[in-house]
């Protein structure tokens, strides 16, 4: 790689540059997938790409910095390079900076777990997250990534998409939820289509039986849904207590949103 962050040629397998670029946005995205660093000889199998191939693309990342190699059984995972890159992405992208200070604010006068979240590729990606002060609290991590169908989120996040373009981002194992439990792909498809212009939506026992997520969404300029900012909450919480939580996430998304 050289100093403008190029993947050189010699990463490329049989002069294929669009190849070579390929397999190294694959290898990302099953690092980030996994979220945890994996071993460098089971890459080509998990990748379907030579072994060869594999080495010399980690190589190369390794010596720019993006991926860092450690452990007696020579694990690979994202490198210092990408937490720097990361950290120049939160500050000039101000939806993300108010977004993580809405959350932050939103959580600690609510005593809920907040959420912001946004569209990536077919998967709905926690930004940002803050847990609640309840003893027992209902959290993910930061960098977390759901099928779009188990959340709230997700349905906001398509709302602006055709039936058809639903039908070819959600993968069929993505309808399967943790409980093994399927949802109608028509049925979801309806849902997303009711999101559309919806202050708030809210899914009840789909992660799991114990908590439910209120979802508001961000807009762009034109009125786009850019993301979401939600709660999660405990399934018993009381219809008073969510009505006035509502509130205060509805006011919190008008306000991160550019759009009126």
């Amino acid at each position: 790689m050289n100093e403008q962050g190029t993947v050189s040629a010699s990463v490329v397998s049989g002069g294929n540059r669009e190849r070579g670029i390929d397999r190294v946005l694959t290898l990302f995205a099953y690092l980030n997938g996994r979220g945890r660093p994996v071993r460098v000889a089971d890459l080509p199998k998990a990748l379907g790409a030579p072994r060869s191939t594999i080495y010399e693309i980690v190589r190369v990342l390794t010596e720019a910095g993006m991926l860092e190699v450690s452990g007696d059984d020579n694990r690979v995972y994202f490198g210092r390079a990408m937490y720097l890159y990361g950290i120049n992405y939160f500050r000039d992208n101000e939806l993300i900076r108010r977004g993580s200070s809405e959350v932050e604010a939103l959580s600690k006068m609510t005593g809920e777990t907040s959420e912001l979240c946004v569209l990536n590729r077919n998967r709905q990606a926690i930004i940002h997250t803050h847990p609640g002060s309840r003893p027992m609290r209902i959290s993910s991590e930061v960098g977390s990534q759901f099928p779009i169908p188990w959340t709230a989120s997700g349905r906001l996040l398509l709302s602006h998409m055709t039936p058809a373009e639903i039908r070819d981002l959600i993968e069929p194992e993505d309808l399967v939820l943790p409980d093994r439990r399927v949802v109608d792909i028509e049925g979801f498809i309806v849902e997303c289509l009711a999101a559309r212009g919806k202050s708030i939506v809210i899914t009840r026992g789909l992660i799991n039986s114990f908590s439910q997520c209120l979802a508001v969404p961000i807009l762009g300029m034109h009125g786009e849904v850019q993301a979401t900012i939600c709660f999660v909450l405990p399934i018993d919480v009381t219809d008073e207590q969510r009505a006035v939580l509502q509130e205060h996430l509805i006011a919190s998304g008008r306000k991160l949103s550019m759009h009126e």
